[in-house]
């Protein structure tokens, strides 16, 4: 699996171990200590002694999961707050003024868009050479550096996941369902020999945005 390049400015500015905790734990969603340890590769009271001070910070939380047995689990997960530290490309003026365009003109509205989307393949087709793994990976390459926190993975039926553990237009797309729809459009035009659908989607609910990535049947 690829690892993200692309952090937003507030989380870079943090200690090291919080950052890699917050990156670690924005991909997860939601996961206990034990899990943590694993995917960073320290020790479980490393990452308690991290979870703590992001805690102190309001930058994390934890809900309780009983058991039968034992002593309840923690599940740590960021707070709006630790969320707020990841690339947000457009918020309350872009929304705004979004607004004003659809209620005068929305054609002009529509066609907003539309030149976005179109800019972001011509972009993105000037990079995505080579065979069909490199393109997704190099794809996936470009997600990321447009601050969706992205990265893909090999399934074993010869398709790819691409999921974005962030959405840098998250109140764009709350607001205008042509943020998302535009969004998969690029995907499908950047890569035209490929079937691209989207599985999981951050607006109706799920923690990330992902999509299964296979080549097109002959």
């Amino acid at each position: 699996m690829t690892e993200p390049t692309a952090t937003a400015p507030a989380v870079a500015r943090l200690p090291v171990k919080r950052r890699e905790l917050l990156v670690t734990l924005k991909r997860l969603g939601k996961a206990r200590a034990e899990d943590l340890a694993v995917e960073l590769d320290v020790t479980v009271s490393a990452v308690r002694q991290v979870l703590g001070a992001l805690e102190g910070q309001g930058l994390v939380t934890h809900t309780e999961v009983r058991r039968e047995r034992g002593r309840p689990k923690h599940v740590f997960q960021l707070t709006d707050s630790g969320d707020s530290l990841f690339p947000r490309r457009y918020g309350d003026l872009t929304v705004e003024v979004l607004s004003y365009i659809s209620d005068r003109d929305p054609e002009l509205f529509a066609d907003v868009f539309e030149q976005r989307r179109r800019r972001r393949v011509e972009n993105a087709k000037a990079r995505l050479t080579g065979g069909f793994a490199d393109r997704v990976a190099e794809l996936a390459r470009i997600l990321d550096e447009d601050g969706y926190l992205a990265d893909f993975e090999a399934q074993q039926d010869g398709s790819y996941l691409v999921t974005e553990h962030n959405c840098a237009i998250l109140d764009v797309a709350r607001r205008y369902g042509h943020a998302c729809s535009s969004e998969i459009s690029f995907l499908r035009e950047a890569m035209p020999d490929a079937q691209i659908d989207r599985v999981l989607h951050i607006v109706e609910g799920a923690h990330v945005c992902a999509y299964v990535i296979r080549r097109s049947e002959p």
